[in-house]
């Protein structure tokens, strides 16, 4: 099979299923395998630190510096991953074909959102499709919340479902990649402010943050939005919640800053990008707010002068671009960790 083969589904395929260790929706899908390896990633909600800290530390071994040649082995040859998007992607997805290609592992992209649901297939005669064609590892993105769930729920045994975001409840590898930067810099968590800034009420990062960070023992968590995009009340337990910037950032070590959609702003009591900057946007003069080593995060893509300024986005605090590179390493090791129990004939 051609590892760079694009794929219009137009009149072929569709998915849908349940998870555990936590779901994003809080279903039951067990997302390990009774030996206590990893099956599936639907979302970070239930994992410990050890396991959390396990797949750091394989995501570590894959990270190199730049200018070097990026790491490649033969873990994954002979497994077939296919990246399933029914939402638009271009960071997570070519992320996802790196990692599997890295590891030697066959690709194909669907383009599901232009064809087989416009038919109206279903996703699980989707996923079974796919199951036929030798498929083990299925990558999904998708807006609607359960559908993960439901996929995991009914594949074969031999294959694997990793989300790749699911509607506003969960980013897993985001949210490890972003575990895994703060652990590069600052070593420890159970030492560290962090706050995350921007619409939390519909961001599945600003979830996935949560989770990790719970979970790795961050014993201030905040969350700072204007009062139309904060969670509600029954959401992001134990994190102190700011509705003002500068007490938001007072004396934190990590920033993260959230991509504010600009469609949602009509909708918010924030109707235009200027005011939203005027209030919330990350300037190097509220980041001086922050302690001084305070590194400053966030998920891409940018909207530059609405939520963060460019000379914040490239200054020396900016760990934006170490985001992206850690990106590719955590895929690699997220695959390779639910493949590893596998054989593959």
């Amino acid at each position: 099979m051609n590892p760079n083969r694009e794929i219009d589904m137009a009149g072929a395929l569709e998915v849908s299923a349940p998870a555990n260790a936590g779901s994003g929706n809080g279903a039951g899908v067990n997302q390990f395998r009774p030996d206590g390896s990893l099956r599936h990633l639907l979302t970070l909600e239930g994992f410990t630190a050890d396991q959390i800290h396990a797949l750091l530390d394989r995501a570590q071994g894959f990270v190199r510096t730049l200018g070097r040649r990026p790491p490649a082995r033969h873990s994954l040859q002979g497994v077939t991953v296919a990246n399933l998007f029914t939402e638009p992607s271009t960071r997570t997805r070519v992320s996802f074909e790196l990692a599997a290609k890295r590891l030697g592992a066959d690709v194909v992209n669907l383009e599901v959102q232009l064809s087989s649901r416009v038919k109206g297939e279903s996703m699980l005669d989707t996923v079974f499709t796919l199951e036929s064609l030798h498929v083990d590892v299925l990558v999904i993105r998708e807006a609607e919340v359960g559908v993960l769930d439901m996929v995991a729920s009914n594949v074969a045994p031999h294959v694997s479902v990793l989300s790749a975001g699911e509607a506003h409840v969960s980013h897993p590898t985001q949210g490890l990649l972003d575990a895994l930067t703060v652990r590069q810099y600052k070593k420890r968590f159970d030492n560290l402010s962090i706050a995350i800034v921007g619409d939390i009420q519909h961001s599945r990062v600003a979830r996935s943050a949560y989770h990790v960070f719970r979970a790795l023992g961050v014993p201030d968590l905040r969350i700072v939005a204007p009062p139309a995009f904060m969670p509600k009340p029954d959401e992001f337990a134990g994190c102190s919640r700011h509705a003002a910037l500068r007490t938001g950032l007072k004396d934190v070590d990590v920033i993260m800053m959230l991509r504010i959609q600009k469609e949602r702003m009509t909708h918010a009591a924030l109707p235009d990008a200027d005011r939203y900057f005027a209030k919330y946007g990350l300037t190097p003069e509220r980041l001086a707010v922050a302690k001084p080593d305070a590194i400053v995060m966030h998920p891409q893509p940018m909207n530059r002068g609405i939520e963060i300024a460019s000379d914040v986005a490239d200054g020396p605090q900016s760990v934006i671009r170490t985001q992206v590179r850690n990106g590719v390493a955590v895929r690699m090791a997220v695959l390779e960790a639910v493949m590893e129990q596998v054989t593959v004939e």
